[in-house]
Formats: C-alpha cells, structure tokens, sequence
C-alpha cells in the first residue's frame, strides 16, 4: 500500500512539472501559429527568417559563438591540464576566480569594458574589428564558469598523470601529450562546454546591445518592441535551437560512453 501510494505521488509531481515546463511553451507556439486570423500558419516564422536583420543577427552570434568556443578552449584546456599535472594546490583558487563572471553583473562589466577600451592606448571601440574584438573577449570571460567546470570534470575522470608519463616514456612532446592524448579523451566534456557557450552567446543581450553590434539577443528585445507574433515565433525558434544543442550533447556523449564500454571488454 505504501509503495502504491508513493508511486502516486511521484507521478503527481512528475505531471505538475511536465505542465510547470511545457505549458509556456505551448502557449508560445500556440500564439505564435496565430498571426493570420482564423486559422494556425507559419506566417510569423516566415516572416522573422525572410528578415535580412534576422539572418545577420544570427549569422553575427553564430560566428561570435564559434570563435568564442574556439579561443576558451585554446586558453582553458592548457591551463587546466597544468594545473592537474602541477599545481593542483591552486585549483580552489582558480575555481573561485572562474565564479567571478556570475558575482559581478554584466551590466558593470560591460561599463568597464567601455572605460577602458574607449581612451587611449586601447581605442577598440571606435572601430567594428576592434569591437568585435572586445565583444568576443567578453565571451569568452562570460563563458568561462561553464567551459572551465566542464573540461576540469573531464580532466578529474581520466588519469592526467598517468597518460601523460606513459605518452612522455614513449618520446611524445608535451604538445603531443596534450593533442594526440589529452585531448581525444576529453571530447565529450569539450562538447558539452562548446554548446552550453554556444548558447549562451547566441542569448546574450548586454555586451552585444550596448557595444552596438548586431548580434541576436538585441535583435529578438527589438523586434519584441515592434511586433506581437514574430517574437513568439523568434523564442520557439530558440528554444528549439536549445534543444538540438542539447539532444546533439546526449547523442554524442552516449556514443562515447558505448565506445568506452566496448574498448574495456
């Protein structure tokens, strides 16, 4: 009686959260088929991806997100793979610094990014490249509490040490260590920064509505200014672009899991 009944309350609580999740969203796609009056169409949707606005916007925040993903791992696979092979004793530190982009606001952020990079020696923000520049470096720190935990929990599953002395007693640099070694036993933990960055950068508002580039998140407050349908449909379009970034991290990491599990029989 007691396992019945607390099987009951499980699926209670499982139903409340699966409406609590998915009722916004069903309201959001809802409205966002109802543009043309009587009847559910696509109108919105076509409208927002035949905006030549949209597509720069999407087109900036794409490329933004890739060079973000690309310019953290250059920086944060090194360091972390140091700070597991010699100086473990400073990881609380480094931990601790990586927190720092969720304790200052990213309105401050970007305010000092201004300041600094608007007056000489570093005039950044009178030119597009320059700002680029600086937006992206804005990336990449906000990204870091994501990508840093996510390629430190890759490090702590595999032997840091112990691969990379064996692959040192063989002849292998300490580029090659890293490269050939380190770095394909790290690819899930890479995947799963890289798309969590990804979507981050592609829903980031201030860095890109403040340096005035034409990124997404500034794109979708606009247009939710101007319109009433085409906003619904900009969010079911992110929000399904979320969740191919998160069914692509299950696909990937599930291959990888199988791979392990056949490579130890």
């Amino acid at each position: 009686m007691k396992t019945h009944r607390s099987n009951g309350w499980a699926w209670l609580w499982a139903i409340l959260g699966l409406l609590y999740l998915f009722g916004p969203l069903y309201g959001t796609l809802d409205f966002s088929l109802r543009m043309v009056k009587g009847q559910y169409s696509f109108e919105a949707y076509q409208i927002v991806l035949a905006d030549p606005q949209f597509l720069e916007s999407f087109r900036y925040s794409t490329l933004m997100g890739l060079i973000t993903i690309f310019v953290s791992i250059l920086i944060f696979l090194p360091t972390i793979y140091w700070i597991h092979l010699r100086l473990p004793q400073v990881r609380p530190v480094i931990e601790i610094l990586t927190l720092l982009p969720f304790m200052v606001p990213v309105i401050v952020y970007v305010f000092g990014l201004i300041r600094t990079f608007s007056r000489p020696p570093f005039l950044l923000t009178l030119s597009p490249t320059g700002t680029d520049v600086l937006i992206g470096a804005g990336y990449v720190i906000l990204a870091m509490p994501y990508m840093y935990r996510a390629i430190d929990i890759g490090m702590r599953s595999i032997d840091v040490r112990t691969l990379t002395e064996s692959a040192q007693s063989l002849g292998a640099s300490g580029f090659q260590v890293l490269v050939n070694v380190i770095l394909p036993n790290l690819r899930i933990a890479l995947l799963s920064g890289a798309l969590i960055t990804f979507a981050m950068v592609i829903g980031e508002l201030i860095l890109g509505d403040f340096l005035v580039r034409p990124a997404l998140g500034p794109y979708m407050v606009q247009m939710g200014k101007d319109h009433a349908y085409e906003p619904a449909a900009l969010a079911m379009m992110s929000y399904g672009l979320t969740w191919i970034c998160l069914g692509l991290l299950q696909f990937f990491s599930r291959g990888g899991k199988t791979q392990q599990q056949l490579t130890g029989r």
